[in-house]
């Protein structure tokens, strides 16, 4: 990570190569031109914004990607690597600055979601490590006056077989800068991967472990400035008044001023502006949504499941079938959620009259350049976007507010500001999970299968917030997500979506829609299953029937947890299976409950398909990260409206799983040669499915509403 305290360093380090001999690939270096005139340097080797080879063979990948947490430091430059025959122990990582070059080409934009790191880089990646591996044979041959096939890269050198000579990339990287960039080179096939599918270290653990990765709280520019922001506790609500005289009489308190989202207080430090927010005395106008409750959000859902909604998804004619049939019928609802990144919001900015510097931790840099240029009024390019590594990110971190919020008030005062939310700031004013209410009807035919299946979705958009054009028809695709496209062989099929806002803001969560998806629909195939009599692991495999990568993860999660055979005493299994963002997970659940109706997870065997595997470990890490993040949400997750207001305020009530209550996790992985899937997403939905069936399982009850509650148990 980049050295903070000296914004212009990124600048000097490419100045400094271009100065110093060496060579920089790419697809597209932008401003490199710029940046040689500004060193008064000639201008370097730039064709394109990815690789620099050091002349002491140091090989810099730009990371265009946001780390936090998920391994796209070492995955992607994996990929990388392999191509471009690199030791891997002269790779070197830098955090690429905001450029259209470095857009996600799955999202538009240069930002880190949707579990799109690897799918979207796969085949560039290579490509650029490929072209950057050929141009240096190229070189070497030159040098050599030989053919280029009697040229081999291997170690981050160019050998020649046949006189056993060998030139570094370093000392072939001012040759190579010289020579034409060829359009193609051959991609390595699968069989002679050296780099890919190989568990490498990860290459942020030293300093996330020595503490010398820099994450967005520890950014320290001189002359900088704290700020706290004072918002309405009500959505929607905005500032009536405020005593800023008395503020200002704390010592530290540099300013108040109300921008966009309330009242900032800017101070010398972290304490003062606290001090300063307390002495406000602000009134609030809490505008309409001051009476909202969650009782009332329940009862509008319930109201609104009584009419039709928009069809996301229809086949043959469930209504029909359904009538005169005897129906199956259940409800389930799912909570509003919070992040609760361990990092809160933070956002650092300088805002000059020339230009604009963000220091940040997120998952957008398009969005904040776009966000700094529309309110500062200069060009994007001259906004940089500095990203630090990332205290959890989980959807939260894709969001804006916070980067407004800092840089408003460094435009206003003129000086670097670092703006720090609270953790309770971040946890009442958030871009919430949307809470949902689902309705089912099913029948089953002669031999206890579906033959009609009915699913009613109410709920709020996020895409109506976020991308509008996103939703088509009154159909928001992440609101029917794992529902409108789940995989069994059911005839017929209606599926339809029933959007109302609530008043609470939603947002991108950890797998989105589905996230309760998953729950909703995987926990009524097991009340079919039940119904029919049939064990639910081989129910699902003759429903899977025309899913092959689906049956596939089932078959091999059932296998590993040794489904069949009696588990220990006390201990019930549940199962689940569930694709999203182009990869299957399934995963078994075992699980006790007390006599008291206290759940505890034991084991849980992920089995999951994502293709073409990049580095096996951190597909283990993620899908432990993924069902930990899941199973917190499955036992304990829940945000309430009172008043208008969100109930909780931090982690005595909104608490996260704990390292007592942390269950085993086994991960088996699918070979597969279809391209990658996602990772950091996909364990998450099966898991709160897996749990609640298995409580069914140990206690013949049926918990259709989460968090999974021992008190719903005891009235169940």
């Amino acid at each position: 990570m980049e050295n903070v305290i000296d914004p212009g360093r990124r600048t000097i380090l490419k100045a400094g190569a271009a100065m110093g001999g060496g060579l920089i690939i790419g697809f597209y270096l932008p401003g490199a031109q710029r940046l040689a005139a500004a060193a008064d340097a000639p201008a370097p080797f730039a064709p394109n914004a990815w690789i620099r080879i050091g002349s002491d063979d140091t090989v810099t990948i730009m990371l265009d990607k946001s780390e936090m947490g998920q391994g796209v430091m070492t995955a992607l430059p994996m990929l990388i690597a392999e191509e471009l025959e690199v030791n891997w122990a002269r790779v070197r990582v830098e955090p690429a600055p905001a450029e259209r070059v470095y857009f996600n080409s799955l999202l538009g934009s240069q930002s880190t979601g949707g579990s799109t790191s690897v799918r979207s880089s796969w085949n560039n990646l290579r490509k650029a490590g490929a072209v950057t591996r050929e141009l240096l044979v190229s070189a070497a041959a030159q040098t050599w006056g030989v053919n280029e096939e009697t040229c081999r890269a291997e170690q981050g050198a160019v050998l020649h077989a046949a006189s056993g000579r060998r030139l570094s990339y370093g000392a072939l990287a001012d040759k190579a800068a010289t020579l034409p960039v060829p359009a193609e080179a051959f991609l390595k096939d699968a069989k002679d991967f050296k780099i890919i599918g190989k568990s490498l270290p990860r290459l942020d653990c030293a300093d996330k472990v020595n503490g010398v990765a820099v994450f967005g709280t520890d950014v320290k520019i001189p002359g900088m400035l704290t700020a706290m922001v004072a918002r309405c506790p009500v959505f929607g609500g905005k500032v009536r008044s405020y005593d800023g005289a008395r503020a200002l009489h704390i010592k530290g308190v540099r300013q108040v001023l109300q921008i966009s989202s309330g009242v900032a207080v800017v101070a010398d430090g972290s304490w003062a502006a606290q001090q300063g927010l307390a002495a406000l005395s602000i009134q609030w106008d809490e505008g309409p949504h001051a009476k909202l409750d969650s009782a009332a959000i329940s009862k509008t859902f319930a109201e609104l499941a009584q009419q039709p909604g928009v069809v996301a998804k229809n086949r043959g004619d469930a209504a029909k079938i359904l009538q005169g049939a005897r129906k199956i019928e259940a409800v389930y609802e799912v909570p509003f959620l919070a992040h609760a990144t361990m990092e809160p919001m933070n956002c650092t900015a300088h805002v000059r009259k020339d230009g604009c510097d963000i220091w940040v931790p997120t998952q957008g840099q398009t969005g904040v350049q776009r966000t700094a240029a529309k309110i500062t009024g200069l060009p994007p390019a001259s906004i940089k976007v500095h990203t630090t590594f990332l205290g959890g990110g989980f959807g939260r971190r894709s969001e804006q507010d916070f980067v407004t919020e800092a840089v408003e008030v460094s435009k206003a005062v003129g000086v670097p500001v670092q703006l720090l939310w609270s953790r309770e700031n971040d946890m009442q004013h958030e871009q919430y999970r949307p809470a949902t209410y689902n309705r089912f009807s099913a029948s089953l035919d002669q031999h206890g299968m579906p033959a009609a299946w009915t699913h009613r979705i109410v709920g709020p958009s996020i895409m109506a917030r976020v991308f509008p054009g996103m939703v088509k028809g009154g159909i928001d695709p992440t609101s029917v997500e794992g529902a409108a496209n789940i995989p069994y062989a059911i005839p017929n099929l209606h599926v339809d979506y029933v959007m109302h806002d609530t008043g609470i803001p939603v947002g991108f969560w950890r797998s989105v829609g589905s996230s309760q998806n998953a729950f909703v629909t995987e926990c009524f195939v097991d009340e079919l299953a039940a119904a029919a009599g049939k064990d639910p692991y081989l129910y699902r495999r003759e429903l899977l029937r025309d899913a092959p990568r689906h049956k596939g993860v089932l078959e091999l999660a059932a296998t590993t947890a040794g489904w069949g055979k009696p588990p220990k005493k006390g201990i019930a299994r549940g199962i689940a299976v569930h694709e999203c963002f182009g990869s299957f997970v399934a995963q078994v659940a075992e699980v006790s409950v007390s006599k008291d109706g206290q759940i505890k997870v034991h084991r849980v065997v992920c089995a999951i398909d994502c293709g073409m595997v990049v580095n096996p470990d951190i597909i283990k890490a993620q899908m432990e990260s993924a069902i930990v993040f899941g199973l917190t949400a499955a036992l304990k997750g829940e945000i309430t409206i009172k008043n208008g207001r969100v109930e909780q305020s931090n982690f005595h009530d909104y608490p996260l799983l704990r390292m007592d209550e942390m269950p085993e996790i086994v991960v088996a992985i699918m070979p597969s040669q279809e391209h990658p899937g996602g990772v950091g997403e996909p364990g998450t939905p099966p898991i709160a499915p897996a749990v609640a069936n298995a409580v069914f399982k140990a206690t013949g009850k049926r918990l259709r509403r989460l968090p999974l509650r021992p008190a719903d148990l005891r009235r169940a």
